[in-house]
């Protein structure tokens, strides 16, 4: 039987490791169904709604390699939008099918047609439609390479005629040429380096998910410059782990010691992070940045010094040059400060809320206490961040994947899945806000179908959490920031798996030991307290007014208990800040 190209498409899939393909099956795409079905290689996940298959698939690139979602045309390739731009904008390698109409009604204003060029142009590395069996090989070959090499979406355009036709082979290379190099700045560059920071008496590091792979020889450069070490979001879990040099995370969701630290230093060392909120970066002291990929460098802070290198290259050549320092001082000063504020947030553990008032940062403390030690753990954009980021500790096993660079509600859930299809034997945790999965509340149905035991955690706080924060530090009082929630917990068992719901402290624990040694799936909506807020470790005066003005507004508009508590719940977090 002549092989078609749908057949040549699942060959090349399987031989590049690709185990998946996330999508809604129809029209353009039938034929790359069926050729998945006989094939017997891959697995077609019928997720409901293709952003939850972007989504999905970009956590299994994150944590796995290459991963693979599709898309039909029209509006099948709209709903992947957002799941591609964050999976782009994260650096994980995504190959996205984006089967469209057949050749002969191109340009003619066709039904579900649309301009995969124009529409997929800002969120991939590469973007190209195949019109000929001859162009298929080559072009998805290509795409491959530059969503591996570039780390990126790469969007391959396929007619749905043309997966029918009979595949061509290619007389170019199939192989991914992908050979061991070593990246790191020049020997000039290195010893400047190694001199600044011999110089200083006061060096801090900053590190992002780039520095994951280093991290032994991070912690033996702080060792020898006695230097603290904070992160980034994305490098929490990477870094935080063994590392008796640890000061926290800074930036929106982070501590103060971090922020402190960082800007009571001579020299900072940014590693691997492309740390985007240049609000809480420091400006008067010398900052000096490595990266793998130049075009980062300097765009959000000035710099002493920028370098490209790939941070296990260039630490381990740095580590000879660095002479140990024997002033302490500095690094003790930073390490006391983060045990007062560690000592502070077990404040909020310690209360644990009350009836439909649970305190969130006790729930994600009693998380943290359960979980094992190689859970990976998903978070939705918005409070539940701040719990995750604040509360879930690194291992050197656990992963925490999340929408940290688009910023998108939603994500949680659907990053749950790849997650566990690509680990069936991991725990998989998702810290799900109820705003957040709403949104794509019908994959339920796709946990259920495929069986898959992830532990979903609602926090339940009716209310837009974080826009009602934003809202307040800019002197609005929250409008419309509250939501008419369904029971979650039906909703799942309406969905045929298990839901729990959590509206008295008392009961967490051990709700959560029931959800966590149940084999299948389990929601477990826990009603937290809305007003439950998390300010930032820096707070602007503005920012302060701005909230004491909407409470102003609150009260005149005769919401009195409401800033009650809302004052109650904040108090430590409005002591620390003023």
């Amino acid at each position: 039987m002549l092989k078609k190209v749908a057949d040549q498409i699942v060959e090349m899939l399987v031989s590049n490791n690709v185990k998946r393909i996330y999508a809604v099956t129809g029209d353009s795409l039938n034929e790359l169904n069926d050729a998945v079905r006989r094939s017997g290689k891959i697995k077609w996940i019928h997720v409901r709604h293709e952003e939850v298959g972007a989504y999905a698939a970009a956590a299994e690139a994150e944590l796995d390699g290459l991963a693979c979602c599709a898309g039909s045309s029209g509006p099948g390739h709209v709903h992947l939008i957002n799941g591609l731009y964050d999976a782009n904008r994260s650096g994980v390698p995504l190959l996205a099918i984006a089967s469209t109409i057949n050749t002969p009604e191109f340009g003619v204003d066709y039904f579900q047609s649309t301009n995969t060029y124009k529409l997929f142009d800002d969120c991939s590395v590469y973007n190209q439609l195949a019109t000929t069996p001859t162009q298929v090989p080559r072009m998805l070959q290509a795409a491959i390479q530059n969503a591996i090499h570039k780390k990126g979406v790469a969007v391959f355009g396929l007619p749905g005629d043309i997966s029918s036709m009979q595949a061509v082979e290619s007389a170019t290379s199939m192989y991914n040429f992908d050979g061991a190099t070593i990246i790191q700045p020049a020997d000039n560059e290195m010893i400047k380096l190694a001199n600044l920071l011999n110089k200083y008496p006061k060096i801090s590091i900053f590190c992002g998910i780039g520095a994951r792979e280093a991290h032994d020889d991070i912690v033996k450069l702080a060792g020898l410059l006695k230097a603290p070490i904070g992160y980034s979001f994305r490098g929490k879990m990477g870094m935080q782990y063994n590392n008796p040099y640890e000061v926290g995370m800074t930036g929106l969701l982070g501590v103060p010691s971090a922020f402190h630290a960082m800007h009571e230093a001579d020299v900072v060392l940014l590693l691997g992070t492309d740390f985007p909120y240049e609000h809480f970066m420091p400006v008067k002291n010398k900052i000096i940045q490595i990266d793998y990929k130049p075009e980062r460098l300097g765009r959000r802070a000035k710099l002493e010094m920028g370098l490209n290198g790939k941070i296990t290259d260039t630490i381990a050549a740095l580590l000879p040059l660095i002479n140990e320092k024997d002033d302490d001082s500095f690094l003790n000063a930073q390490l006391e400060f983060y045990n007062k504020v560690k000592e502070n947030l077990n404040l909020y553990v310690e209360d644990s809320g009350k009836e439909n008032h649970i305190s969130p940062e006790y729930v994600a403390s009693t998380i943290n206490k359960m979980a094992n030690d190689d859970t990976i753990f998903t978070v939705d954009t918005g409070m539940c961040c701040v719990w995750g980021a604040r509360y879930i500790e690194g291992t050197g096993k656990r992963f925490m994947l999340g929408s940290f660079n688009h910023g998108s509600m939603a994500n949680a859930m659907p990053m749950a899945i790849g997650a566990q299809l690509a680990y069936p034997k991991r725990q998989v945790i998702a810290f799900c806000g109820d705003g957040g999965l709403s949104m794509l509340l019908g994959d339920l149905a796709t946990i259920k179908q495929y069986n898959l035991p992830i532990k979903l955690i609602v926090f339940n706080n009716r209310s837009l959490g974080m826009v009602q924060l934003e809202m307040q530090v800019e002197g609005l009082p929250n409008n419309e920031t509250d939501m008419v929630n369904p029971d979650f917990a039906m909703v799942a068992q309406a969905m045929g798996f298990k839901g729990i719901t959590v509206t008295h402290p008392d009961k967490v624990q051990n709700a959560l030991e029931e959800a966590f040694i149940h084999e299948g799936p389990v929601l477990v909506s826990v009603f937290t307290n809305p007003q439950a807020l998390a300010m930032p470790p820096k707070m602007e005066f503005d920012q302060m007014k701005g909230y004491a003005l909407s409470i102003s507004k609150m009260i005149l508009g005769g919401r009195m208990d409401e800033v009650l508590e809302m004052v109650k719940t904040n108090y430590k977090h409005l002591k620390e800040v003023l």
